[in-house]
């Protein structure tokens, strides 16, 4: 079982709650630049999905983009 980057992940239900708990994880990363490319790709991949209506498609996604949020956060908690 992996560890959410920031408390509150299991709280995602919604996709703009999604989209603010990422860009909060966003804060935790140790440069101006990494912290824009990754809000970069969230706000890129908000817009690919904007259209999707699915909700199960939905939770898919949610899930998916918080156990990536995990692997970005550990990934660089580990290079310190």
């Amino acid at each position: 079982m992996t560890m959410a980057p920031l408390p509150g992940a299991e709280l995602v239900q919604k996709p703009w709650q999604l989209y603010r708990y990422l860009l909060r994880c966003c804060k935790e990363l140790p440069t101006e630049n990494i912290q824009q490319h990754y809000r970069h790709a969230i706000r890129q991949s908000f817009r690919v999905h904007v259209d999707e209506d699915s909700p199960e498609r939905i939770q898919q996604i949610i899930k998916r983009a918080i156990e990536d949020a995990d692997w970005v956060m550990n990934k660089y908690k580990s290079q310190k």
